[in-house]
């Protein structure tokens, strides 16, 4: 007499109740560890002496100075990092030429390279000690030191966040509906506000949120070209260095708090505008 056997057959991607209790247990220990628990001291250690003493830290003129710098640079350095990251996208994703990896490897470049190093290279390019910097100096336009050096150092390290969300998104879009829309008598500029801007909206909005916090938190390349002058070119990082070296641990970590708090704010945009357009948002993924 033939025994018959039943087996029950689990889908690979399902795991047991224990292993899947197991790994969601990891993942909030890892952030509780990592993410909130950093939070959560930068936050009490601002206020452990009260929110007036921390108001106050922030409002002298060197506080006030990096906070006003930081967006100053975020607010120039953002738009032209997004106008770089669509500009560079459309090339590689809409035309065909040799030498397409090698670019997109150049586009990469700032994830590799360390930002002291690209600071490094901003002061030997634009320094007073070399030729174009000299002559910039003379003319009453100095680089390093300065704004512009800043700027370029932040657009350095934030290039890719834009290029790279786009360039995934439209290739695999395509060129049909472009090239429909050229058939049929649009111009470049009109095909690309309505067309190619609408199919991309949700990648560059990513990419500028992340640029955006990217700038506003970079400390290496700008601690290298900025020359950590107090009150002119020390951005909300570079202070908070400062305050914190000095033993002004309230201060330090009143300023940090600002800067978790412009990043917190970026992120609940972020997430606001995805609750917001979810229906849109999933309908660009599935396309």
């Amino acid at each position: 007499m033939s025994e018959t056997r039943t087996f029950t057959f689990r889908p690979a991607t399902e795991e047991t109740p224990v292993v899947r209790w197991l790994l969601i247990g990891l993942a909030v220990l890892g952030i509780a560890i990592l993410v909130a628990a950093p939070l959560f001291v930068v936050f009490a250690e601002a206020l452990a002496k009260g929110v007036w003493t921390a108001v106050q830290s922030l409002g002298n003129r060197d506080a006030l100075s990096a906070i006003k710098l930081t967006l100053m640079i975020a607010a120039i350095s953002v738009p032209l990092n997004a106008a770089f990251g669509i500009a560079a996208a459309w090339f590689i994703t809409k035309f065909d030429f040799r030498g397409k990896a090698f670019l997109i490897t150049l586009i990469d470049l700032p994830f590799s390279v360390s930002p002291v190093v690209a600071g490094l290279c901003i002061v030997l390019m634009f320094g007073a000690n070399s030729l174009v910097g000299g002559w910039l100096v003379a003319q009453g336009y100095p680089i390093v030191f300065a704004l512009p050096g800043i700027v370029l150092a932040t657009m350095f390290v934030t290039f890719p966040f834009v290029a790279r969300e786009l360039i995934p998104v439209m290739i695999e879009q395509g060129r049909a509906e472009e090239e429909a829309a050229l058939t049929l008598g649009a111009s470049g500029w009109r095909t690309f506000w309505t067309v190619t801007l609408p199919n991309i909206r949700w990648a560059l909005l990513y990419g500028v949120l992340l640029c955006n916090a990217r700038a506003m938190g970079e400390f290496g390349a700008v601690a290298v070209v900025s020359g950590k002058i107090r009150g002119q070119t020390a951005t909300m990082p570079i202070t908070i260095e400062m305050l914190y070296n000095e033993y002004l641990s309230i201060a330090a970590f009143s300023m940090a708090a600002v800067l978790t708090a412009l990043a917190l704010v970026t992120l609940l945009l972020k997430t606001a505008l995805e609750l917001r357009h979810a229906d849109e948002l999933a309908a660009t993924r599935r396309h």
